[in-house]
């Protein structure tokens, strides 16, 4: 595909991410009420079934009917728009790899809802222990907008985060990345996997940011691998093609 081609086909694929959206938001809206009785359930279980969570303006409930929308959108459509990043890279690929487009939707799909999930679980547990610090005879005032966005970013950064052996096997796929500068920077690869795990895990417990950080790395281990079992399937395609034809066969009188 030529330069232009492929910007056109980039336009296309970001319109029907927004359209994916789109609809997942207004899908959002009417999930409203069981989604903030989910993100609440922590903190009900700590107060005794109360809620702790204050409106600080008039239009600040609205707001965050509209943030709660978009987010859950955003989640509910990772399928849609995971897949349009693999549509994208497909015309990329040769004729013989087209499946490789679906390939990458469909594990992009299960590695972005293992993240999301793995943050769903945790994130109600670090509520629960970053609120047990709170003295006994004081209250804990926390505004609605602040907690649903700690909530929501965290999910999102462990979906996206899980999304890393995707991105680093698209690279290899389109030459950019080959699997030995990938194998060569693994020190790197595990500072960054730490220092990530340590950013966004709100647990004051080790355990779970390092248990978060070796996923991590072995995921990227994980994308080594499909790209260097590639590289080599690439390499025996190419001794085939070179291997001289046999000589046929001589016939005697």
């Amino acid at each position: 595909m030529s330069v232009g081609a492929h910007l056109r086909e980039l336009r296309k694929r970001l319109v029907l991410v927004l359209l994916g959206l789109a609809v997942g938001t207004t899908a959002g809206w009417f999930l409203y009420e069981p989604v903030m009785a989910f993100l609440q359930e922590p903190l009900t279980e700590i107060s005794g079934g109360s809620s702790q969570l204050n409106f600080q303006t008039i239009g600040a409930a609205f707001e965050l009917q509209l943030k709660v929308a978009f987010w859950a959108g955003a989640i509910l459509s990772s399928p849609w728009w995971i897949y349009q990043i693999g549509a994208f890279i497909g015309p990329g690929l040769k004729r013989g790899e087209r499946f490789h487009a679906l390939a990458f939707g469909a594990a992009g799909i299960v590695l972005f809802a293992a993240g999301a999930v793995s943050g769903v679980l945790v994130v109600p547990r670090a509520v629960t222990a970053l609120l047990s610090f709170v003295p006994d005879d004081a209250a804990a005032l926390l505004s609605a907008t602040s907690f649903v966005s700690f909530f929501m970013y965290l999910v999102l950064a462990f979906g996206l985060s899980f999304l890393l052996p995707e991105v680093l096997v698209a690279l290899n796929f389109l030459g950019i990345l080959p699997a030995r500068t990938m194998l060569r920077g693994w020190r790197w690869a595990v500072v960054v996997a730490f220092t990530f795990a340590a950013m966004i895990n709100p647990l004051p417990n080790p355990v779970f940011m390092i248990g978060q950080a070796l996923a991590l790395v072995g995921l990227y281990l994980l994308a080594v691998g499909v790209a260097a079992l590639r590289e080599a399937a690439q390499r025996r395609r190419a001794a085939r093609a070179d291997a001289p034809a046999p000589a046929p066969a001589s016939s005697h009188a």
